[in-house]
C-alpha cells in the first residue's frame, strides 16, 4: 500500500519489522488510548501494514460519510470478508446502495413489534431457567438470548442443529479474524492448527447458510422473518425483471452470514457489558428496578413499552459507548484526497476507533465513568456532534442499528424485572478486544431473585 507516514506523525515506539504489533496485541485499547496524544491523525505500523488513525471526531465523520473516497476495506474488512462475504456491512461503495435499498425493508420500522415479541420471549425464556443463589457465565447466557432471537426473527424455521452449528462457527471464526488480520502473506497461508480450525468454520458455516436459503426457497412460504423478507425483495430502481433486481442466493447468504454475526455476537456482548455495569454501580440499578417495576409491571417488557424505558435505553447507550462492540473499523482510500487539510494518498489504510473516541476527555466529562444520564436529553446536547459513533454514521451506518437498541433494551428490561445480578468475589473482569467484537472476560455473577412491584399485567 502507499505509506502514509512521510506525512504525518508516527506513533512513538515503532520497532524494526515489528512496527507497533507487540503493543497493539499486549494491550490494543491502551494503545488506540495514548494516539490522540500525538496528533489528530496519527501513523502506526503493524508489521508490513502502515496504517493513518484519525482521532478526532469531526475528520472520523468525514472519513465515515465519504463512503466513496473512503471505501470499506484495510487489514481488518479485508479480513472480515473472508467469512461475511459481500454483505451490506462490507461491500464496496460500487454495490451498497443497491443492497442497502433491497436490505433496508427487513428492518422497517413497521416490522419491529413483531420482531420486539420473540426479543422479550426469548430473554424472558433464557432468564427464566436461572436459579437462585447461583453463579452464571454471564456472556454465555446474554449470547444464548441474543442467538435464539437470531434464530427466531432471521430465519425462524430453520433446523435447530442448523442454527447452533452456525452459532459455534461463527466463534472460531471471529476469533481467528483478530489474530489473522497481522498475518502478511504467506505466513497467513501456513496450516497451522488454528488455520486449519478457521479454514473448517468457514466452509462449514457457508454451507449451513447455503442449505437454509435452499429449503426456504423450496418452502415457498413467508415466516415472516428477515429471511422471508430478503427473498421477496425487490429493488424499485431496477428495471422490471433485471437480475438486479432481486438478491441472489449467493447474496441472501452474504446478508444472512452479517445478520447473524452482528445480532448474536455483538448484541450478546453489549448485554453482558451493561450487566456487568450494572453491577459495580447499585444506584444506577436501583434506578433501573425501580423503572423496571413501574413501567412493566412484573411482565416481560414489550414494543410499546420502550418510550417509558427512559433509564433502561441510557444504560443501554452508555454501555455501548463504553464498549462499543465495533471498536475498530478501517477504510482505504479510492484516490487522493484531503483530510484535516493535508494530503491523504490513494491506497492509504485508514483506522477509526468508536472506542478511542468515546473515551476522550474533550468530549465526554469523566470519559471513564459510567454515567447513564450523560445521555439525558438536556445533558446530551452537550456532546460534539459526531462524538458517538457505536453504530457509524452516513450511507453505511449500520442498517439494524434500530434493532439492536431495540433487543438490547428490551432484554435488560426483561431481566431487570425479575434478577440482581451480584459480582462474584475475586472474579477479574476484562476487555477482550482479540476479536471483531468487544467483549468482556472472566464475567461470572450471582443470580439473586427481586420481587417486581405492582400487579402483574394480562399476558399478550
Amino acid at each position: 500500500m502507499t505509506q502514509a507516514g512521510h506525512t504525518f506523525v508516527t506513533a512513538p515506539g515503532a520497532l524494526p519489522l515489528l512496527g507497533h504489533t507487540l503493543g497493539f496485541l499486549r494491550d490494543p485499547l491502551r494503545f488506540l488510548r495514548s494516539l490522540p496524544a500525538f496528533g489528530d491523525m496519527v501513523t502506526i505500523r503493524l508489521g508490513p501494514f502502515d496504517a493513518l488513525v484519525v482521532c478526532a471526531p469531526e475528520l472520523a465523520r468525514q472519513v465515515l460519510v465519504d463512503d466513496r473516497t473512503f471505501d470499506k476495506g484495510g487489514f481488518l474488512f479485508d479480513r472480515s470478508r473472508e467469512f461475511l462475504g459481500n454483505g451490506v456491512g462490507t461491500c464496496p461503495h460500487k454495490d451498497h446502495r443497491r443492497q442497502r435499498r433491497l436490505v433496508q425493508p427487513a428492518f422497517h420500522h413497521a416490522r419491529l413489534p413483531g420482531y420486539a415479541r420473540e426479543m422479550s420471549a426469548q430473554a424472558r425464556a433464557v432468564a427464566g431457567a436461572w436459579q437462585p443463589g447461583r453463579t452464571i457465565d454471564v456472556l454465555a447466557e446474554t449470547t444464548k438470548i441474543s442467538l435464539r432471537t437470531t434464530a427466531a426473527t432471521i430465519f425462524s424455521a430453520a433446523p435447530a442443529a442448523l442454527r447452533d452449528s452456525l452459532a459455534t462457527d461463527l466463534a472460531t471464526l471471529e476469533e481467528g479474524v483478530f489474530r489473522r488480520m497481522l498475518l502478511p502473506p504467506p505466513a497467513d497461508a501456513v496450516p497451522t492448527p488454528a488455520k486449519r480450525r478457521y479454514d473448517r468454520a468457514r466452509t462449514r458455516s457457508r454451507q449451513t447458510i447455503s442449505r437454509i436459503v435452499a429449503e426456504y426457497r423450496a418452502d415457498d412460504t413467508d415466516h415472516g422473518d428477515l429471511m422471508s423478507m430478503l427473498l421477496a425483495a425487490q429493488d424499485d430502481l431496477a428495471a422490471p425483471g433485471a437480475k438486479e433486481a432481486k438478491l441472489s442466493d449467493s447474496e441472501i447468504s452474504d446478508q444472512v452470514m452479517s445478520f447473524v454475526f452482528a445480532s448474536t455476537d455483538t448484541l450478546g456482548k453489549a448485554l453482558a457489558w451493561a450487566l456487568h455495569l450494572l453491577g459495580g454501580h447499585p444506584r444506577v440499578a436501583e434506578r433501573l428496578h425501580a423503572e423496571v417495576d413501574a413501567v412493566l409491571t412484573g411482565d416481560a417488557a414489550a414494543f410499546e413499552d420502550l418510550p417509558r424505558l427512559e433509564v433502561t435505553r441510557n444504560i443501554v447507550t452508555e454501555t455501548l459507548r463504553l464498549y462499543p462492540p465495533g471498536w475498530l473499523l478501517t477504510r482505504t482510500t479510492t484516490a487522493d484526497t484531503e483530510l484535516g487539510g493535508r494530503r491523504v494518498p490513494a491506497g492509504t489504510d485508514v483506522v477509526v476507533s468508536p472506542y478511542q473516541i468515546h473515551h476522550r476527555a474533550d468530549l465526554y466529562t469523566d470519559p471513564e465513568r459510567f454515567d447513564p444520564d450523560r445521555w439525558a436529553p438536556e445533558r446530551a446536547k452537550s456532546i460534539p456532534r459526531g462524538a458517538n459513533l457505536t453504530f457509524g454514521t452516513g450511507a453505511r451506518k449500520c442498517v439494524g442499528d434500530s434493532f439492536g437498541m431495540t433487543e438490547a433494551t428490551l432484554a435488560l428490561a426483561t431481566i431487570a424485572a425479575r434478577w440482581r445480578l451480584e459480582p462474584v468475589p475475586g472474579r477479574r473482569v476484562r476487555a477482550a478486544p482479540y476479536a471483531l467484537a468487544l467483549g468482556p472476560k472472566g464475567l461470572y455473577m450471582r443470580t439473586v431473585t427481586r420481587a417486581g412491584q405492582g400487579a402483574r399485567r394480562p399476558q399478550r
